[in-house]
């Protein structure tokens, strides 16, 4: 069954821009990644952690994959990024979140859908009602309504794209 998969894409080490970059593309080539469309790319300063400022967008798809291949394979892509994990909130190369997927819900020690924090994260929310406008998710109901709560929090949307133009 194909459901829409949004993904959230995060890095503030390197050349973070770069990874997003290549990070995408990979994602984009997966042969049951459909309609694949890609947020703003926005600056936004770290939540409950020190370093420099992250970059971050959204991707959408649709798929058919389920949520723990998807995992894997985003997983898959940081490692090839050089993604390591010293701490909680540690600075990172790149941060790759499966948010969604449909209306799918899913709770194991691996993965919670939807995301638990992305109505919470300016970062996230933003781009990702860039892309879908009047999204609701289980348990959280229209995301629309979280956008007040995430006022205080600085980011910036910038006009670099994260897929260059063709």
């Amino acid at each position: 069954m194909s459901r829409r998969a949004y993904v959230g894409l995060g890095a503030n080490l390197g050349d973070a821009l770069a990874t997003l970059r290549r990070a995408a593309e990979q994602v984009a080539s997966w042969s049951d990644a459909r309609n694949v469309q890609a947020s703003s790319l926005y600056r936004s300063a770290p939540v409950d952690a020190g370093g420099p400022d992250y970059w971050n967008a959204v991707l959408a798809f649709d798929t058919d994959a389920s949520p723990l291949v998807l995992l894997q394979r985003l997983q898959d892509i940081e490692r090839q990024h050089g993604r390591e994990r010293p701490f909680h909130h540690a600075p990172r190369t790149l941060d790759l979140d499966l948010l969604a997927l449909g209306e799918l819900t899913h709770a194991d020690e691996q993965l919670l859908l939807p995301h638990p924090r992305l109505h919470q994260r300016a970062f996230v929310l933003l781009p990702l009602l860039e892309l879908a406008s009047g999204l609701a998710l289980p348990g959280l109901g229209e995301l629309e309504c979280f956008v007040h709560s995430v006022a205080d929090q600085r980011i910036e949307r910038s006009p670099l794209q994260l897929f260059s133009s063709k």
